[in-house]
């Protein structure tokens, strides 16, 4: 029975043809969900090039319109309207007026100071009549004008002078004009180019103008046109780098004769005051063109009452099928097949892909294959019928709803991107992407082929996927899902702007319904995460952090059960923590499944050296094949107590394979000292395995070997646990025990790096504290003090610590690994 489950499990676990019978779902359940009714009427329905089934007459007269001849006829008279734009006169005089009014401003205040100080010298001469109150009173009120200098009057009117001419004004050009005191003659010369520039024409596209085969040139206000045909004279207007220059140039002669400093500020201002005044009018070209074209008639086909329309066995032609379509407009038939095999061929195509690049990507994991299609092909489904329920929900509450709220705006606050935030928390971000490009099109179709909703939520639930990456923490979860807010909230503002949609209330409604379909997805795959890790095995960090609480039921059980067992583990845990932050393994799985990987010694746990406290050895009195099984059964008995603890697949994998096909050499030798070696079979004696297949289970495996070993050194000094590290690697590599598990040589150099640091910090020397004692004891003490303060500083590489052969030297062996 059991055997038969188990091959029910495998066959179901990696059969290709559960693979397609999981595909074939998925195509069916969403052409269901596209097209639920696919019965058709009576009515024959024929493309071009069909052959019809029987003859077709015309029962009465009747015309039709050809629409395409029409629209060719349209589009030829509407290409013949010229582009209109519009000359604005009004620009120059408008330019004229800011300018002297600007210069004009400014020149007042010099006047206004000048007569200043003319009044000022009367008043002081009455002054001197005056009484001596008078007096004080008249040079309070003196001292207060003169506070205000001209320079500070000027600098106040900085401001007010760019906003009449419309332009900024750089300081030093200003101070420039402040020493000229804003001068006529400098005011008549920008006047003066301004004007000859203007005159000539300024466009601000003249790239766009000089493609056009002829222009009407519109005056506005008058509204006199006339039409401008031939290149040269197209040319003759100035573009905004051609008006720039012209400007140099015109200015030249002009400038002669005054301060040069004030060359470059005549050029820069007339640049900044000119703009184009002869400018593209595209509303009233798109009008001329549609009034043009609604003018031509619709081209008709007259057909007599009898005139056969098809005949049968004849093909269809384009005009064929314009009158039978006209004839049958009531009895119209949709073309339900058609649509619907298209759309379930692009969903095929867009499966068949994403399973392609998974399956190579992830080949090793074919135990499990199968299992990751059927969570997939749920993910897809649920997330078909979502999009589907939401269309339909949403067109009954536009009708019947109390708020005047459009589909549109309701269609951003489905929370599909749940499905590609749950993905990437199982199975990472690039399966998430693929996911996401499924999910889009399916809900583009079922939008009626909308791309703006393609778009939408393809980036939705691309960057939703991007920020669950890593989600050690459940606030992760909600903290996503607002980031995911904010970012649909532009994403539907953009929507409605290619859309040229600017209603403010239809942005607000947008705004709300995208806000509330991120936060949304947050919520849900919070809450779809715990079940799905139940019902389908997978471990997340959340789960892994609360797995890495020492106060885990069956971790306390091992501190009271099996302690030296508890204690080897939690040293383990440490071991392969850091040396999976050294290579960029994930530290918390590898530290988890160092905390659990021994979980197995709990059902015979004094048959295990370093749970045995009383001194006794139980294997003594046993046979080493059967200490070999018990030694090989915690193995298989880990496998059991972590799938009742519901510990994850990842975490029952690595207890299974932290041992591999490794020789329990002790009892192998053992056994055949006392049978000899013909008689005893090296296999009784393995681990049935399998090896490590992923670069966590390995380090489980490193760390066991080499933490269990190193209690076994009588002196460990920093060489000989650096020794001793090298030799126990390197017996696990010559063994092809990691051969599955994508560990380098590298990483093999920087893990025993880091297991020689933890394993030199738990056997470090310590100073021996004296013990309160009478009089005699303390030579004796100070002896034995001495002694051992010399042990510690001997040389850390004694000749007793030197290995026999080099291993460079050794068959199979590496270089010195942990040595920098």
């Amino acid at each position: 029975m059991k055997k038969r489950k188990e091959s029910l499990s495998k066959f179901f676990g990696s059969s290709k043809w559960v693979r397609w019978g999981i595909l074939v779902i998925v195509m069916s359940m969403f052409t269901i969900i596209l097209y639920p009714n696919l019965i058709t009427s009576g009515q024959h329905s024929y493309q071009v090039g069909d052959v019809a089934e029987r003859d077709i007459k015309a029962h009465r007269d009747f015309s039709i319109i050809n629409k395409e001849a029409t629209k060719t006829a349209r589009e030829q008279v509407a290409e013949k309207i010229l582009t209109v734009y519009d000359h604005d006169e009004t620009l120059l005089p408008k330019l004229i007026r800011q300018v002297n009014q600007a210069f004009g401003n400014m020149r007042k205040i010099f006047e206004t100071e000048k007569q200043g100080v003319r009044d000022t010298g009367v008043i002081k001469e009455k002054k001197q009549e005056t009484s001596d109150k008078e007096k004080a009173e008249s040079s309070e009120s003196e001292t207060l004008i003169e506070k205000i200098s001209l320079h500070d009057q000027i600098q106040q009117m900085k401001k007010a002078f760019e906003n009449k001419l419309g332009i900024s004004v750089s300081e030093d050009a200003f101070v420039l004009l402040e020493k000229e005191q804003f001068s006529q003659k400098i005011s008549d010369i920008i006047i003066r180019i301004l004007t000859d520039i203007l005159k000539n024409g300024v466009v601000a596209n003249k790239e766009v103008l000089i493609r056009e085969k002829g222009i009407n040139l519109r005056t506005v206000g008058t509204q006199k046109e006339f039409e401008i045909n031939k290149l040269k004279d197209l040319k003759q207007f100035y573009g905004p780098e051609q008006y720039k220059q012209m400007v140099r140039i015109i200015a030249e002669p002009m400038v002669k004769n005054i301060n040069k400093a004030l060359i470059p500020v005549i050029v820069e201002f007339s640049q900044n005051l000119i703009q184009p005044n002869i400018t593209l009018n595209r509303s009233e070209t798109e009008e001329r063109k549609r009034a043009a074209a609604e003018k031509v008639e619709p081209i008709l086909y007259k057909i007599k009452a009898g005139e056969m329309i098809l005949r049968e066995g004849e093909r269809a032609t384009e005009l064929q099928l314009l009158k039978l379509k006209k004839l049958n407009a009531d009895k119209k038939k949709e073309k339900i097949y058609a649509k619907s095999f298209g759309a379930a061929g692009m969903l095929l195509c867009l499966l068949l892909i994403t399973y392609t690049l998974y399956l190579n990507r992830h080949a090793q994991q074919t135990c499990r294959h199968n299992k990751d299609l059927v969570f997939m092909a749920s993910i897809l489904i649920a997330f078909f019928f979502l999009p589907k329920i939401s269309a339909i929900s949403f067109e009954s509450l536009t009708r019947t709803g109390p708020f005047s709220i459009s589909a549109s705006s309701m269609s951003f606050g489905i929370p599909l991107a749940a499905s590609t935030m749950t993905i990437c928390l199982f199975m990472g971000l690039e399966m998430a992407v693929s996911i996401a490009t499924v999910i889009a099109v399916s809900t583009a179709v079922i939008f009626q082929n909308s791309f703006e909703i393609f778009v939408y939520y393809l980036l939705s639930c691309i960057m939703g996927a991007y920020w669950m990456q890593e989600c050690k923490e459940r606030k992760v979860f909600i903290k996503a899902g607002i980031k995911l807010g904010f970012l649909n909230v532009i994403l539907a503002t953009s929507t409605n702007i290619y859309m040229g949609n600017y209603s403010v209330t239809e942005f607000f409604w947008d705004w709300a319904f995208a806000f509330s379909g991120g936060v949304g997805s947050g919520i849900i795959t919070a809450g779809l995460a715990p079940l799905l890790e139940i019902a389908f095995g997978y471990t997340t960090y959340i789960t892994l952090h609360e797995l890495a609480n020492l106060e885990q039921p069956i971790l306390r059980r091992l501190m009271m059960e099996a302690p030296g067992t508890y204690h080897h583990s939690v040293v383990v845990g440490s071991m392969v923590e850091a040396a999976a932050s050294e290579i960029g393994a994930n530290p918390l799985l590898a530290k988890v499944c160092g905390y659990y990987h021994d979980i197995g010694k709990l059902k015979q746990p004094l048959y295990f050296v370093e749970n045995q406290s009383d001194g006794k050895n139980r294997h003594d009195k046993l046979a080493p094949s059967m200490s070999s099984l018990i030694l090989i059964s915690h193995v298989k008995n880990g496998v059991e107590i972590a799938k009742k603890y519901k510990l994850g697949q990842v975490i029952t994998d690595t207890i299974q394979q932290h041992h591999g096909t490794s020789l329990i050499r002790f009892f192998y030798e053992k056994a055949k000292q006392l049978k000899g070696e013909d008689a005893v079979k090296i296999e009784d004696f393995r681990y049935p395995g399998p090896r490590p297949q992923t670069r966590e289970a390995g380090l489980v495996m490193l760390a066991d070997v080499v933490e269990a070993a190193s209690r076994t050194l009588e002196n460990p000094t920093p060489s000989r646990i650096q020794g001793h590290v090298h030799k126990l690697i390197n017996a696990i590599f010559s063994d092809s025990q990691l051969d599955n598990c994508e560990l380098t040589l590298r990483d093999l150099h920087n893990i025993a790096k880091s297991f020689n640091k933890i394993l030199n910090g738990i056997h470090h020397h310590r100073i021996e504290y004296p013990e309160k004692s009478g009089s005699g004891n303390v030579k004796e003490k100070k002896e034995k003090k001495e002694k051992h303060e010399r042990s510690d500083q001997q040389q850390p590489n004694p000749a007793g610590d030197k290995p026999r052969k080099s291993p460079e030297n050794s068959s199979g062996s590496l270089k010195r690994l942990g040595v920098s």
